[in-house]
């Protein structure tokens, strides 16, 4: 059992006191785990973390899914260092740009044109404002479903963590609804041409179902929308296509991003090259200013990102995601049954990609047993926001992982029976976005 982390405890002040929020990722913030189990991190090394009281943990958040091929992956690193010895950043473009975005189109159907960012945030945004230059509508319709697409206005201001953000930008995003065909319909009966786009992940935790997505993408093209996926997450892990190729559908625009860079920053937004053409020069209609960041094509990221599609077309990385995941889901769902919570706790997604809900007695989703199941996996070893696997998570890894979740449940059902309140220690993590601290 891992003891109070005692250098992390003298830590979190001066983290609060110097970073707002105390971290640079809502996700990864203080408020989103346990008071009394918050460890900093200091190194990784495949699926383990280490913090800096010198604990060691195996973890499943894996860098926000951004890491599929395991920490300090060695020939991700070795080519990354290998570039930075020939300059990251020139004032004209590197051949490496050339090549990256090559291969990248190898691996996507839809890829016709490439353009690098740093992260989704810089993808989606850019597919936002080349959707509307290319249709001269203003409405993005969005996913209701799906949590996050972008630090930008545009979609924050869907948010109850709006502050800041002008009403007219909040009203030109409008929200249908996953596998509801007649919600989308619907928004364009509301909103006749004025919808420039429709974005979404093309899965979360659940499925799409009779066809969802290529009737979606029929609905866009008889209301001359444009159809765009967000593959931060599905890309290099549904399939090294992405799940547009996974599902057999070609959307306008993507974004790729995350384990893309196996942790390096680096994204991607791809499509037609009838839309993405008017980002650049070949054209005579008004320009559009889609991408231009000063590290957007940072050389030692696009190394890290050839050398990870390099490895997945050499080693079963898609393969090992999927079995292991569905190993490790095997296992939760046998200890959920040992301790008959099978309406209490619940795991939900693709097994490369698994996440998990908590619920109370009354079956009713509880932020308050989702904190008391991060205290006792992580006062155990385990830091699982999620249950994402990786490329190194091995059978013994999963076994582990299983034996300690399944003493952290025996808890959970203690709990349910006695009362959480004699056995969570400190206050209950809270939703990213909320209207109030």
């Amino acid at each position: 059992m891992i003891g109070t982390s005692n250098v992390s405890d003298k830590l979190r002040a001066r983290f609060h006191s110097t970073i707002p929020g105390g971290a640079h990722t809502y996700a990864k913030g203080d408020d989103q785990f346990p008071a009394s189990c918050s460890p900093y991190l200091v190194r990784g090394q495949g699926c383990h973390v280490w913090d800096v009281d010198g604990n060691q943990f195996i973890e499943y958040g894996m860098g926000l899914r951004a890491v599929t091929l395991g920490h300090a992956y060695n020939r991700v690193n070795e080519a990354a260092y290998r570039q930075m010895q020939l300059g990251s950043n020139f004032s004209r473009p590197a051949t490496i740009e050339l090549e990256c975005a090559e291969q990248l189109q190898r691996l996507v159907p839809g890829a016709e044109m490439v353009k690098f960012g740093k992260n989704g945030s810089d993808a989606l945004t850019a597919a936002v404002r080349l959707a509307r230059a290319y249709t001269g509508r203003d409405l993005v319709a969005i996913c209701a479903e799906h949590p996050f697409f972008s630090v930008d206005d545009w979609f924050i201001g869907t948010t109850p963590m709006n502050s800041g953000i002008p009403k007219v930008v909040q009203s030109l995003t409008v929200k249908f609804h996953y596998n509801d065909l007649p919600s989308m319909e619907a928004l364009f009966a509301q909103h006749p041409n004025q919808i420039a786009c429709v974005i979404l992940e093309s899965e979360k935790e659940n499925e799409p179902q009779n066809g969802f997505l290529h009737e979606l993408q029929e609905i866009c093209r008889r209301n001359g929308a444009i159809f765009i996926l967000d593959e931060m997450i599905t890309g290099f892990r549904w399939h090294a296509g992405g799940a547009q190729t996974y599902y057999g559908v070609t959307p306008d625009l993507s974004a790729f991003g995350k384990a893309m860079g196996n942790g390096f920053s680096i994204s991607a937004l791809v499509g037609r090259r009838e839309i993405m053409r008017l980002g650049g020069l070949d054209h005579d209609r008004e320009r559009v200013f889609l991408l231009s960041l000063t590290h957007g094509a940072e050389n030692h990221s696009l190394a890290a990102a050839l050398e990870v599609m390099r490895i997945y077309s050499e080693e079963p990385v898609i393969e090992t995601l999927w079995r292991q995941g569905a190993r490790l889901r095997q296992g939760i769902s046998s200890v959920v049954t040992k301790h008959g919570l099978q309406k209490c706790f619940r795991l939900a997604g693709r097994p490369c990609c698994l996440t998990y809900a908590t619920l109370d007695a009354s079956g009713k989703p509880s932020q308050d047993f989702r904190t008391l199941f991060l205290q006792e996996t992580i006062r155990r070893g385990v830091i699982a926001p999620s249950f994402v696997v990786s490329y190194p998570h091995t059978d013994a890894v999963i076994d582990q992982t299983v034996e300690i979740v399944d003493a952290a449940l025996a808890v959970y059902s203690q709990a349910l029976d006695n009362g959480i309140e004699k056995f969570l220690s400190g206050r209950s993590v809270r939703p990213v976005f909320r209207k109030y601290n």
